[in-house]
């Protein structure tokens, strides 16, 4: 059995941030083909669709699609605010190798 993805309070906080400006979205996290080492992510707002996975928390909503599931079984999805910068992060357990970017990945 595959663990869903989870979401730090951190997160849920940073996306209620993100939201309090009156529209509210989920932020959706999707892994694609493509980047530097095989596969991506991708993370934006978006609609919430039927089939989706929905992580909520602190009132707000993180969705992940049925195909990127499997990719993202047992990861942890973050924000961290850093002198380079401030991002929501991906620790995924299933990738085997990622560059320095943080957002492509192998399996």
């Amino acid at each position: 059995m595959n663990l869903p993805p989870k979401v730090t309070e951190r997160a849920f906080a940073r996306l209620a941030e993100i939201n309090a400006s009156g529209d509210v979205k989920p932020l959706r996290v999707a892994v694609a083909g493509g980047g530097c080492s095989g596969f991506q992510y991708e993370i934006r707002l978006d609609q919430a669709e039927s089939d989706d996975l929905v992580l909520e928390g602190g009132g707000q909503s993180v969705v992940v699609d049925p195909v990127s599931l499997p990719y993202l079984a047992g990861a942890v999805i973050d924000f961290t605010d850093e002198l380079i910068g401030a991002r929501f992060t991906i620790d995924n357990p299933n990738a085997t190798s990622s560059c320095g970017c943080g957002t492509s990945f192998s399996i």
